[in-house]
């Protein structure tokens, strides 16, 4: 589903200016509403209490004065109890004479009007029996109500949009950084990868955005070289047996040669053909290991049955070379056999192009320390110095072109194994001092060693 709340064009100022505004306004509200209830309970109480008491002191003047005194004497007491509160007003009532009124006329604010019914009851056994309604204007207070109804109401907006004013200019002067940000992303092109993004003056949260956004682009400046150089190696690599087999061909059609003379142009164009084959399928492999094909693995019983079937392989090329081999230990997992053998095949076939004539060629399969299985190479010969270790398993890398082979194997056997031992969860390494190097992988847990299959 599309999030409609992340659509192309909103401001995110606009859009946290409005919300806390939003905000702002709910708890003003909120703090309002309480403020005018609290108010008006009050109000309501105080009415009630004075009516309460006003009742009470009517009883106690009349208990006092009697029902059975003059009307006009009655009235002129009880004008005088009212006094000071013009907001009330008192009917009595007695059986047999004209009811009393005095104050405020219940008829007067009908609407705004409280009013409490009690009885008076005479001072002789024999008296008249009388009613008083003691009634308390409440207009004042309704009129205080609706005026702080108002203020709290505009005291609200007012806060709201204050609110809102001020997170917006607070978020735009926040954000402001970001537009400087925005202006080093324009200057990133493909032959600019190596700038990096300054974010000492961004706040912290985008701190790991730029961190991880300075780690992509040391990544793609680093993969961007990459391709440039591979595509100058591959073009390099290409070119000369191609340059061969052009020369080979001219130089076969200048004049009629003889057959044998043809199968010996032909027999030499093909193994410039097969190295192009080659060096075609070993760019295939890599490139398929670079888009992240998976091995299929299978149980391997004995790591050392795959290295001395390898060995098995190279015995012409070991004779050839004087080496004698010899095999350290064991292991067993699931591994991709052919892709092992391939990776081994490759170390071996380094091997015996720099070790020594008589030397002693070692395969060692032990436990790492991390719990990890070492599968590695060891040779007798010139070390390698040690700024170019690290570059052996870069494509078409030698290490001195100058070498026996040079011209035969073309610089993708050490990349192939680091690609393998990667499609397998391990990492490879080398290591040469004092005349022996060992260059081999580590390869995950899932492999065991040296414990019984």
């Amino acid at each position: 589903m599309k999030d409609t709340s992340l659509q192309q064009g909103q401001s995110l100022s606009r859009r946290l200016s409005g919300a806390l505004a939003v905000q702002a306004f709910a708890i003003l509200g909120v703090v309002c509403v309480v403020v005018y209830a609290a108010t008006s309970m009050t109000l309501t109480e105080r009415q009630e209490a004075t009516l309460t008491e006003k009742k009470a002191m009517v009883r106690h003047i009349l208990s006092k004065t009697g029902l059975e005194s003059s009307p006009a004497g009655l009235e002129h007491t009880l004008r005088d109890f009212l006094i000071g509160h013009e907001e009330m007003g008192l009917v009595l009532r007695m059986v047999g004479r004209d009811a009393i009124v005095v104050g405020a006329k219940p008829s007067d604010t009908p609407a705004n009007l409280k009013r409490v019914d009690f009885e008076i009851a005479p001072l002789q056994p024999a008296g008249a029996v009388g009613t008083a309604s003691l009634s308390l204007d409440t207009s004042s207070d309704a009129e205080l109500l609706r005026r702080l109804a108002i203020i709290l109401v505009a005291s609200a907006l007012g806060g709201a949009l204050t609110v809102s004013i001020g997170s917006l200019l607070m978020v735009r002067r926040a954000m402001s950084p970001l537009h400087g940000l925005v202006q080093q992303l324009r200057l990133l092109r493909a032959d600019r990868l190596d700038l990096r993004l300054d974010g000492t003056l961004q706040p912290d949260e985008l701190q790991p955005v730029i961190a991880q956004f300075n780690e992509l682009l040391g990544r793609l400046d680093r993969a961007y070289r990459q391709l440039e150089a591979f595509s100058a190696d591959v073009a390099h690599e290409l070119n000369t047996p191609l340059s061969v087999l052009i020369g080979s061909c001219q130089l076969g059609l200048q004049r009629t040669r003889s057959i044998s003379d043809l199968r010996e142009i032909l027999s030499n164009n093909l193994e410039d053909l097969d190295r192009m084959a080659g060096i075609v399928r070993d760019m295939l492999f890599l490139a398929k290991a670079d888009q992240g094909a998976r091995v299929r693995p299978a149980r391997a019983h004995s790591l050392r049955q795959i290295a001395f079937d390898v060995l098995d392989f190279h015995e012409a090329a070991l004779l050839d070379a004087g080496l004698q081999t010899d095999i350290a230990g064991d292991a067993c997992g699931y591994i991709d056999p052919g892709l092992m053998r391939r990776a081994l095949s490759n170390l071996i076939s380094n091997a015996v192009r720099y070790a020594e004539r008589g030397s002693c060629l070692r395969v060692h399969i032990l436990p790492a320390s991390n719990g990890q299985v070492e599968l590695s190479i060891e040779n007798q010969g010139v070390a390698i110095p040690e700024p170019e270790l690290h570059r052996i398993f870069e494509r078409f890398y030698r290490a001195d072109d100058s070498r026996s082979g040079g011209d035969v194997n073309h610089g993708l056997g050490l990349a192939i194994v680091r690609a393998i031992v990667s499609m397998h969860g391990g990492s490879v390494f080398a290591r040469s001092e004092n005349g022996m190097t060992r260059i081999g992988m580590h390869l995950p847990s899932k492999v065991s060693a040296p414990t019984p299959c």
